[in-house]
């Protein structure tokens, strides 16, 4: 649909370098945060931004519910005024050894400039 809004799904986004190796191990903060930075630039390349995000899914490899709110503030804080629907999870594991947060975000294209959808 050439010129109209669409949906992007992202694939989990996880706490990656620009190696490809988890980063910080053990720290559900950090890896919180990097998987929101990658999430930003699977946004960014797909033409949208973390405020087109209308829906989250956030894993946590924990069944400590200290260790989901830890992670919950950092997506909160990320995503500020910008409140979406989300569930949070506590799973056994995760797919990368030491990987303990995974991100997945659907958001909706913005309409390129000068174009206008049916509503």
């Amino acid at each position: 649909m050439a010129g109209q809004a669409g949906l992007i799904f992202t694939a989990g986004a996880c706490p990656l370098d620009e190696r490809g190796q988890v980063t910080a191990p053990g720290d559900i903060g950090a890896q919180t945060r990097q998987a929101l930075g990658n999430l930003r630039i699977a946004l960014e390349e797909s033409g949208a931004t973390i405020r087109d995000v209308v829906k989250t899914t956030v894993y946590v490899a924990s069944s400590d519910r200290a260790d989901l709110d830890a992670a919950w503030d950092e997506v909160a804080a990320a995503f500020g005024d910008h409140d979406v629907p989300s569930t949070l999870l506590g799973v056994a594991v995760l797919g990368y050894p030491e990987q303990i947060v995974e991100i997945e975000a659907i958001a909706v294209a913005p309409s390129p400039p000068g174009t206008h959808t049916a509503g």
